[in-house]
C-alpha cells in the first residue's frame, strides 16, 4: 500500500488527529498569550522583573520534552492534563519576551501624549501601548505556535492527543505492514498543520494590524 493510498484507507481516522492535534495546539497557545502577555505587562517597566521573568520562561525551554513529560505524570496523570501543561510552559518565553520588547518599543511621547489626553493607566496601556506593541506580541505568538505543534507531536509519549499517535505507533512496529506509512502520514499532518497555522497568523496580522505597522 502506497502512502496515498494508507492516507486515503485512514482519512477519517487522520482528520480526527489533525483536529485534536489543531486544538490542542491552540488551547495552549491561548492560555499561554493570556499569561505571557500578562506578565510581561507587568514586568516591562521593572528590569529586574522582566530579565527574572524572560529567564524563568526561557528554562523551560531548557528541560527536554520526554523528561518534562515523564515527570507531569505523577501529578497529572496520562492524556491531556500533562500535554496542556507542558505545552503552554514550552509556549512562554516568545510571548513573554515579545511582550516586555514590543512594551517598551513604544514611543514615550505617544504614551505621554495619551495620558495628557485624561485616559488612565489601564486605558493607555489597552488603547495606545498593546496596539502599537501588538506586530511584535504577534510575532512572539507566531514562533511559539510553530514551535509546540512539532513538541505537541510528543505528547504521544504520555497519551496525548494528536497526530503524535500516528507517528509513534508506525515507529514502534517499524517494518511490519504500514509501519512506515503511518508515521509519514503522521509526520506529514504536522508539516500542514504548521503551514495552515502559519497562514492563519499572516491574515491575523492583516486584519488586526493598523496601516501603518505593517511594514
Amino acid at each position: 500500500m502506497t502512502l496515498f493510498e494508507y492516507i486515503e484507507s485512514r482519512r477519517d481516522e487522520l482528520l480526527l488527529a489533525a483536529a485534536e492535534h489543531a486544538f490542542v495546539v491552540a488551547l495552549c497557545i491561548l492560555i499561554a498569550t493570556i499569561i505571557g502577555v500578562g506578565v510581561g505587562i507587568a514586568a516591562y517597566r521593572r528590569p529586574r522583573l522582566a530579565a527574572f521573568a524572560i529567564g524563568t520562561s526561557g528554562v523551560f525551554l531548557t528541560i527536554p520534552s520526554f523528561a518534562l513529560l515523564g515527570l507531569l505524570i505523577p501529578l497529572l496523570g496520562l492524556g491531556w492534563g500533562p500535554t496542556v501543561v507542558a505545552l503552554v510552559l514550552y509556549s512562554l518565553l516568545p510571548i513573554v519576551r515579545n511582550t516586555i520588547v514590543g512594551l517598551n518599543g513604544v514611543d514615550g511621547a505617544v504614551v505621554e501624549a495619551g495620558r495628557g489626553m485624561g485616559m488612565s493607566a489601564r486605558r493607555v496601556m489597552a488603547r495606545v501601548q498593546l496596539p502599537l506593541a501588538w506586530p511584535v506580541i504577534l510575532t512572539g505568538i507566531r514562533v511559539s505556535t510553530q514551535m509546540i505543534i512539532g513538541i505537541a507531536a510528543i505528547a504521544a509519549y504520555v497519551a496525548g492527543p494528536g497526530l503524535g499517535n500516528q507517528i509513534f505507533d508506525g515507529l514502534a512496529r517499524l517494518g511490519s505492514v504500514n509501519s512506515l506509512n503511518a508515521a509519514l502520514a503522521g509526520t506529514l499532518g504536522v508539516i500542514l498543520l504548521a503551514l495552515a497555522f502559519d497562514l492563519l497568523y499572516l491574515v491575523i496580522r492583516l486584519v488586526t494590524t493598523p496601516g501603518g505597522l505593517r511594514a
